[in-house]
């Protein structure tokens, strides 16, 4: 088994460019065990034990996800409310996480330049994410910064140029793992 456990939360995956190109990158790497919270939960009843098991046997997690107001998919945050719970992720006894590499690995459909004090947003996408962040520290895990991939708008046609720049976000978030998170792919793409 993988040391690293990516957790993909999109409420659509077979409609998904990004991310989906991002986890059949992984796939072809052998380089992470992927779990789909919605493949794995169509219902929205999450196996507490079971993932809480996974989650014990891997010493990295990524967290994978589209944002959507500026927050993660709702079974993504009800995996992190009723998953992360007290005894087992925090409080007094509670050291799952603790010293565990967690990042996030997030898409957002609109343009960097937005994500600024300036900008469209008014935020940094780090202001943003700043909830994972706090939430992981909690939990006294090793937070690391995002991989984070902007501009690809769910709604537009995919020509040529949007598809070299979606398979270079795939090649970017490979050599991100590997970089960031020294794993190390089984192959080459």
């Amino acid at each position: 088994m993988s040391q690293t456990l990516i957790i993909a939360a999109h409420p659509n995956i077979s409609r998904s460019v990004v991310n989906r190109r991002w986890l059949d990158a992984v796939r072809h790497r052998d380089c992470a065990t992927v779990h789909e919270l919605y493949d794995a939960y169509p219902d929205g009843h999450i196996d507490i034990a079971a993932e809480q098991a996974r989650v014990d046997a891997h010493r990295k997690i990524i967290l994978q996800f589209p944002v959507y107001w500026f927050n993660c998919p709702p079974l993504l945050k009800k995996w992190l409310d009723e998953v992360l719970t007290y005894g087992w992720a925090y409080g007094s006894q509670g050291k799952a996480l603790a010293g565990k590499t967690v990042a996030l690995a997030v898409s957002l459909g609109t343009p960097a330049a937005d994500y600024r004090a300036d900008g469209k947003i008014g935020y940094g996408v780090a202001e943003v994410l700043r909830p994972f962040e706090l939430t992981m520290k909690y939990c006294n895990a090793d937070y690391r910064p995002p991989f984070v991939f902007h501009t690809i708008d769910s709604n537009a046609a995919y020509d040529d140029a949007a598809r070299a720049v979606i398979e270079q976000s795939a090649a970017d978030y490979l050599d991100w793992l590997e970089k960031t998170l020294s794993i190390k792919p089984a192959q080459t793409i």
